[in-house]
């Protein structure tokens, strides 16, 4: 399939969600999913459910942005603007990596059904790779060569590229594009003054509103990089970041929100020796954001990440070796549009929770 037909599937997406949201002002009203069907694993009734998870904001309809269950599951937004949008919270905190995080024995229980299997994976429409291509170490900076990559299930996407340079409290950006084969290339220069993990902050933007990411860790003029979350635990919850330290006597030096299209140092609103607390503001770009964090620990320096929303994330059973329906929906949160796919298979709620534990 030639780049062409997948910026068309791109754009053909981007209309869909238009046309949903055309369908703004239709009153909804989901019926219950639980019983009526003669066949207990129809996949009519596996779609009722899927659809429910998408449309519902369960109950409280807030439930996302406070600590907690609810006593009732739904992924949609409160204030919904069109059909299957949903709410920036609410898909964060199914993200294992949250601190806020919701396990799926707990989204089971408050769905309130016992005898569906359930996978949820929400990720971007495309994929954008970046790799080190070449280091160029010069007397008062280093240059870094990196290759981009835009495709969709193999297929090359045409795209632009805002990438951003984060370590310690440097920062710098570069734009690019990538060709009718997907492929790109940027160099980025570092001073020498400074040292320590570095990332390479990098979005691709395919048409308005379609949107992906990738976080590159490396290392400048130091020891090779430590996994993410390695010195803080980055989560994200109602438009604030909390920072929880790791080791003792953590100096945190600049806090930053990134999009495709803004740059914002964050404003810290509470703290202490364990954690810190950062306001995220609401930006009105359809672009994934990148919260990143650079400190020091002793004579190290390091720079942790996380996204707002949490994705890519995927929550539920394995049902790799089950019979199973697959659902796939477009779905907008914080105006950027996202892929969903709910997976229903006919397992047992006691079952599941053996395979989870086992």
């Amino acid at each position: 399939m030639p780049a062409s037909s997948i910026d068309t599937f791109l754009a053909c997406s981007a209309m869909v969600a238009l046309v949903l949201s055309s369908m703004a002002g239709m009153t909804w009203v989901l019926q219950p999913f639980i019983g009526d069907l003669s066949n207990r694993n129809s996949v009519e009734r596996h779609e009722q459910v899927a659809k429910h998870l998408l449309l519902n904001a369960g109950i409280p309809s807030d439930w996302g942005c406070r600590p907690g269950l609810p006593s009732s599951f739904g992924l949609a937004s409160a204030h919904f603007f069109h059909p299957y949008e949903l709410d920036i919270d609410k898909v964060s905190r199914l993200n294992n990596e949250s601190a806020y995080r919701i396990t799926y024995p707990q989204l089971l229980g408050t769905l309130g059904i016992h005898d569906v299997a359930l996978g949820i994976e929400v990720q971007p429409l495309f994929d954008l790779s970046v790799d080190l291509a070449s280091t160029l170490e010069g007397e008062n900076e280093t240059t870094y060569e990196f290759d981009f990559l835009t495709e969709k299930s193999g297929f090359p996407v045409s795209a632009q590229l805002q990438c951003y340079t984060v370590i310690k409290d440097y920062l710098s950006n570069t734009s690019l594009s990538t060709t009718s084969t997907g492929e790109g290339s940027a160099n980025v220069t570092i001073p020498n003054s400074i040292n320590g993990t570095a990332l390479l902050v990098s979005f691709a933007e395919a048409k308005p509103q379609i949107t992906t990411f990738n976080v590159h860790s490396f290392n400048h003029n130091s020891s090779t990089p430590q996994p993410n979350g390695t010195f803080m635990r980055l989560s994200p919850i109602n438009f604030s970041m909390t920072a929880s330290f790791s080791y003792p006597e953590e100096e945190i030096l600049r806090a930053q929100v990134l999009t495709y299209n803004y740059c914002f140092n964050l404003t810290e609103i509470s703290g202490d020796n364990q954690t810190a607390e950062y306001s995220i503001p609401r930006l009105l770009d359809s672009s994934p954001m990148i919260l990143t964090l650079t400190g020091m620990n002793d004579t190290s320096c390091f720079a942790e990440w996380v996204s707002y929303p949490q994705l890519p994330l995927e929550i539920g059973a394995d049902l790799n070796h089950s019979n199973v329906v697959s659902f796939t929906y477009l779905v907008s949160i914080n105006h950027a549009f996202y892929e969903c796919v709910v997976k229903c298979g006919g397992a047992t709620f006691d079952y599941i929770q053996r395979q989870r534990t086992d």
